[in-house]
């Protein structure tokens, strides 16, 4: 375990790091914005070229602060599952919130074409798409909640999402089968997640959602702490497990359910950056593990949004593609280093 003067320099290098990565991601991209013309965009002052201007706070700006929101709540969700069910391999998703989102934009985007034609445009828009998915999410976190409030055991819950999950995916596939190939298609880019179409009022949404989540994610702070030990040694400090348990479920329903209607669901995110904050902090004491996971989720995120961008070329890669590719080889070799320390 690192001591605080450590853990503080550590801190100072992250948000140093995310700053830089931040102006990074804004100037990155098909075309290239000097340093100076982002920072005077951003502090109120106009670029020396109008297009500079526009290309920084219409597209540029809303998608980096999207980055960093999307990054924050996914790693934050992934490290209350794992804490929660004490297992490494669960993440954001595990409670089938994304598997319930697929459905609901699978029910639009695979079923619009049995609707009238004027319901085909509004189910289809942008926000048609985020409803569906909100919808989705939302009758499974309402599924997870009614089922954990009668299941004492934890794992149960962890099953029932599994359950749900894999009942969701059975349903979009038939829906897949029955589709045209256009449908498809657009259905297949909404899975790879999207970080850069979302307007201002959207972005404001997504940041109540998340600092919502985060905050009960910060009042459950003692109660995970005392989770490492097991459910017993929980109850035996005087803890309300079942409140406890309600409270962190909520959290990371809201945060990823958020997230996956905004953004569509990410991979990797959630459940590689709770290890390596980890493997960097070298602690399991939450009251750490947040802001570390926290920071290290938004500084992983922009690395990968930037690089997604192929800086100087014309494409964009899909962001899962590039978070699983990017970020599995990382974990990887963390672990492989830490086993060398141990031994």
């Amino acid at each position: 375990m690192r001591n605080q003067k450590q853990n503080t320099i550590l801190f100072f290098y992250l948000v140093t790091g995310l700053l830089f990565l931040f102006f990074i991601n804004i100037s990155l991209g098909s075309i290239t914005i000097p340093f100076k013309e982002v920072y005077h965009s951003l502090i109120g002052e106009h670029a020396s070229k109008s297009t500079w201007e526009y290309i920084i706070m219409d597209y540029r700006l809303p998608k980096a602060i999207t980055v960093i929101l999307v990054g924050i709540g996914l790693s934050i969700s992934g490290l209350l599952m794992q804490t929660l069910f004490r297992n490494p391999l669960a993440g954001p998703y595990v409670l089938g919130l994304s598997s319930g989102a697929s459905l609901g934009v699978a029910f639009v985007i695979l079923g619009a074409g049995l609707l009238p034609a004027f319901l085909q445009e509004i189910v289809l828009s942008s926000y048609g798409i985020v409803l569906a998915s909100t919808i989705g999410s939302s009758a499974v976190l309402l599924a997870v909640l009614l089922v954990s409030v009668r299941l004492r055991d934890t794992m149960s819950i962890l099953i029932v999402g599994l359950m749900f999950g894999s009942l969701s995916t059975a349903i979009v596939g038939t829906l897949s089968f029955f589709s045209t190939a256009e449908q498809l298609q657009k259905f297949t880019f909404w899975s790879l997640g999207n970080l850069g179409n979302l307007s201002w009022t959207s972005i404001v949404i997504l940041f109540a959602c998340v600092i919502t989540g985060l905050l009960l994610s910060l009042a459950s702070i003692k109660a995970l702490n005392a989770l490492l030990l097991g459910e017993n040694y929980a109850r035996s400090l005087g803890l309300n497990y079942n409140k406890a348990r309600l409270v962190i479920i909520f959290a990371t329903s809201i945060l990823a359910g958020s997230i996956t209607a905004f953004a569509g669901p990410i991979a990797f995110i959630g459940l590689a950056v709770p290890h390596i904050a980890k493997l960097v902090f070298h602690t399991s004491n939450h009251t750490v593990l947040f802001w570390s996971t926290l920071l290290l989720g938004a500084i992983i995120m922009l690395i990968c949004d930037t690089i997604s961008q192929v800086p100087g070329g014309e494409i964009t890669l899909p962001i899962n593609a590039v978070t699983s590719i990017f970020g599995a080889p990382i974990v990887i070799w963390l672990l492989i280093r830490k086993q060398k320390m141990v031994g």
